[in-house]
């Protein structure tokens, strides 16, 4: 993620005076959206003096963290001794599987007990990932048979982790979008059915999005939101080519605030968002 902004650094380091219109090229390819570039460029144009690469950074990261919210509180195991229930949907191919099981060993690595359930039946494959991250890090997994309902593997994954007293139960969802409306179908009656035996759950929806997919991220956020309401994101492949720009559009225009950050393949490359660390990892 750096790497993009720092190259950006020293193309402007290097040059005489700044380009405006290429500064603005690559600043909305950095997946920051036009409105938030024009504000960036509009602020540094008024400098009404020779601007250098330092006064592009400090503006950039000023106006990044004035719309990205504070730090995130971690989710707290619920008083009344229920499961606190994540949804985590997504896409095929952001990490969505992976990201399930990063969460439930961040959760473990606090304390907590975890439950993970392999919703995402309609891949064999997500669900043999899912059970080879539960046996690794020793975290149960509950799943169904091959193309079983989502909603009927999220049911029995609930109430196994009632019965068990754990203090977090992780849904893996399906992660196809053929039409909005099967989506909206499927994701309701996951809500539903796990309401059934909580009517507090879902607790907690989270979309989990690659940082290297720019503004197509922006459309899943759209399509998920719509489909089932989202309290917040998963940022992921914020280790290699990824801007994270595209983090702070989707807030800035949804309103859907990072809740945690992927950096890396290994169980562990996985933290709860920090706005500082955030701005200063982009920029």
């Amino acid at each position: 993620m750096a790497g993009f902004f720092k190259s950006l650094f020293n193309k402007i380091t290097n040059r005489a005076e700044i380009d405006w219109d290429d500064l603005e090229a690559d600043l909305v390819s950095s997946d920051l959206g036009i409105r938030l570039t024009t504000e960036i460029i509009d602020e540094l144009r008024g400098l009404g003096r020779e601007v250098n690469a330092d006064d592009v950074v400090e503006v950039t990261r000023r106006h990044l963290s004035d719309r990205l919210p504070d730090d995130t509180l971690p989710p707290e195991p619920r008083r009344d001794g229920k499961p606190f229930v994540i949804l985590v949907v997504g896409v095929n191919g952001t990490g969505k599987t992976t990201s399930s099981a990063k969460l439930g060993l961040w959760l473990k690595n606090r304390g907590r007990s975890v439950v993970l359930a392999a919703a995402d039946t309609f891949r064999a494959a997500a669900v043999e990932q899912l059970q080879r991250w539960g046996d690794r890090l020793d975290i149960p997994v509950v799943k169904g048979n091959p193309n079983a309902d989502p909603s009927s593997v999220c049911f029995h994954a609930h109430q196994k982790a009632i019965a068990a007293g754990a203090q977090f139960l992780i849904c893996d969802t399906a992660g196809r979008i053929h039409t909005r409306h099967n989506l909206m179908e499927e994701l309701g009656k996951i809500r539903r059915t796990i309401a059934k035996q909580d009517e507090t759950a879902p607790h907690l929806t989270l979309l989990v999005v690659d940082a290297t997919t720019g503004s197509n991220a922006l459309q899943q956020a759209k399509e998920f939101h719509k489909a089932s309401p989202l309290d917040g994101l998963i940022v992921t492949k914020l280790d290699g080519s990824g801007k994270g720009g595209i983090a702070v559009t989707i807030q800035d225009q949804l309103g859907i605030t990072p809740r945690f950050i992927g950096t890396g393949e290994e169980p562990d490359a996985f933290s709860i968002f920090r706005k500082e660390s955030f701005v200063k990892e982009i920029l």
